[in-house]
């Protein structure tokens, strides 16, 4: 699975360029804020595995008005770092990576 170009921000870490993206729009679970926020990175010039991060916040634009802060390019680079310390190896092909940094989330339910 690669990311599109499209959206996709480029961020330099340990010298190595990657590529992430964040969800422009909420998947439904995410609108409701009933699951967190993720984002994806891959390799730039040669994507292999990407990595799937859940963060511990709620994706910026759902629908219920659940305040959230944006996913900056700083906390990418230590998703990246905390990932590469794992394990994940950006340029080898297989599934993709699961780095799970939700603790502390709380999803929203209605009563």
């Amino acid at each position: 699975m690669t990311l599109p170009r499209k959206g996709a921000r480029r961020i330099v870490v340990g010298g190595t360029a990657y590529r992430w993206r964040l969800r422009r729009r909420p998947t439904y679970s995410q609108g409701l804020a009933w699951s967190p926020c993720t984002f994806a990175v891959e390799h730039a010039d040669a994507p292999g595995t990407t990595l799937v991060v859940s963060t511990a916040q709620p994706h910026p634009s759902n629908w219920i008005g659940r305040e959230a802060r944006p996913v900056l390019p700083s906390d990418v680079a230590q998703a990246i770092e905390l990932a590469l310390r794992a394990g994940w190896s950006p340029t080898s092909p297989g599934r993709p990576y699961h780095l799970d940094r939700s603790v502390g989330f709380t999803p929203s339910f209605s009563s």
